[in-house]
């Protein structure tokens, strides 16, 4: 959800099938050795003292204004619930990656404070009923659209929060780090990232019996919109497919408002030509428009995590995934890790298998998904320091592996517990404060 809306000037020369394949097979896999990492990270906004009261929109449009004046150097954006986005630029390392974003946070915790505001990292609030806050076309067009296949897309919209990891896609050749792998990588290993930081399982303070509820709301969105493209196939030719048999979300116009067709795809508009040709620039937007858990775009994002708690939560699953995604030691042991768990996605897409289901329904409670991620913490460790990892990154890894994935529980269980009561005690026992 971290695109903007762009302008509707277009050219206007129509693009035809055969070339919307060809610059979608172009532009989605840029490869070379893997150097740069981003993250986006969503937030939900919430007031300082008593995060259960909703923020009003205009005190939520003060905040905004006062924040678009610091000279951050990450992309500031509001999502449609008025959630707050942070897009760091493209980074020569993980650890200029985390510098610069904690300095802009730093900056954004101290001005929302002001406001009596504050950061919330959940993937999904746990109070609030869904509430537009931008009206704006694409935003309008988006509702009309999700609406058709229930209330699950509003909540996407308004209620959930994410951590998106940008990586390279890899080199050309075969290889622990070549494009065909991390590609494949991308879509094993992500169902224990979902598992391992599961951070939703409260809505309207009551459970909803998943772990990441955000992860539910995307399967219940469907695979037209949500889903990815089966990986039985290369790469670039499964996406291409993939993008052109997606279905249209909108026709944008310059004057008057957006169409919002029923089931067009772009292959089908490039066909007709109707309502009116598509062009270049009506591809590139619709690829904005696709929400799959892994998404090409030169390079690869990864958009499965759930925002994490704490100040510097979110540190832990960038490192995690930079590690095993771009050192060779730790790609190489991850994939044999999360190899035996493609057996149980029995050729559907992500997220809408039974392997990404139980991630989002269990966490690491599911017993495979639990030996997967122990191994991948663990490689992780490995791999921090031959990255230039801080010791700090190394040494919060560590904790997160003791915590959660060595006993089987992620985020979402410390809500759970909390709300229900209970405590955990080092060695796992519940007990009443």
């Amino acid at each position: 959800m971290s695109d903007s809306a762009s302008g509707c000037t277009r050219p206007l020369t129509a693009v035809a099938e055969a070339e919307a394949e060809a610059l979608v097979r172009g532009i989605c896999f840029k490869t070379g050795p893997p150097r740069r990492i981003g993250v986006e990270l969503e937030w939900l906004v919430h007031e300082l003292r008593s995060p259960q009261l909703p923020v009003t929109p205009e005190r939520l449009r003060a905040a905004y204004a006062a924040l678009r004046t610091l000279p951050l150097r990450s992309a500031l954006t509001v999502e449609p619930g008025g959630q707050l986005e942070l897009s760091s630029p493209p980074a020569a390392s993980l650890t200029e990656c985390i510098a610069t974003v904690s300095a802009d946070l730093d900056a954004v915790r101290a001005v929302l404070r002001d406001e009596d505001l504050r950061l919330v990292g959940l993937g999904h609030d746990p109070w609030h009923p869904p509430r537009r806050f931008l009206r704006e076309p694409r935003y309008d067009a988006l509702e009309t659209c999700l609406d058709r296949t229930g209330p699950a897309g509003r909540a996407m919209m308004c209620t959930s929060a994410s951590l998106q990891v940008c990586l390279d896609a890899g080199y050309e050749e075969p290889g622990p780090l070549g494009h065909v792998r991390r590609w494949w990588l991308a879509h094993q290993l992500g169902a224990v990232l979902v598992a391992a930081f599961a951070n939703s399982p409260l809505v309207e303070r009551r459970p909803t019996g998943w772990r990441s509820t955000r992860q539910l709301r995307w399967t219940q969105i469907g695979t037209g919109r949500a889903g990815g493209p089966p990986l039985d196939a290369a790469p670039r030719a499964a996406w291409a497919r993939h993008v052109l048999d997606s279905p249209v979300m909108c026709v944008r116009r310059d004057d008057g408002p957006w169409e919002v067709p029923d089931g067009l795809t772009f292959r089908e508009w490039t066909r007709t030509g109707r309502p009116r040709p598509p062009t270049r620039d009506d591809l590139d937007y619709h690829v904005t428009t696709l929400f799959p858990p892994v998404r090409p775009r030169g390079h690869l994002e990864l958009r499965m995590i759930d925002a994490q708690p704490g100040d510097d939560g979110w540190i832990v699953p960038l490192a995690v995934t930079a590690a095993l995604f771009d050192d060779p030691e730790a790609s190489e042991t991850a994939y044999r890790a999360v190899k035996p768990l493609a057996e149980r996605t029995l050729s559907r897409p992500a997220p809408h298998n039974p392997l990404w289901r139980a991630a989002a329904r269990y966490g690491l409670a599911d017993p495979e998904l639990r030996e997967a991620a122990v191994a991948c913490f663990t490689a992780a460790l490995g791999a921090l320091p031959r990255l230039g990892a801080a010791p700090g990154v190394t040494d919060a890894v560590a904790a997160h592996l003791d915590r959660y994935a060595a006993r089987g529980r992620c985020p979402a269980d410390d809500l759970l517990d909390r709300l229900h009561g209970t405590s955990r005690r080092p060695h796992g026992k519940e007990t009443r404060p």
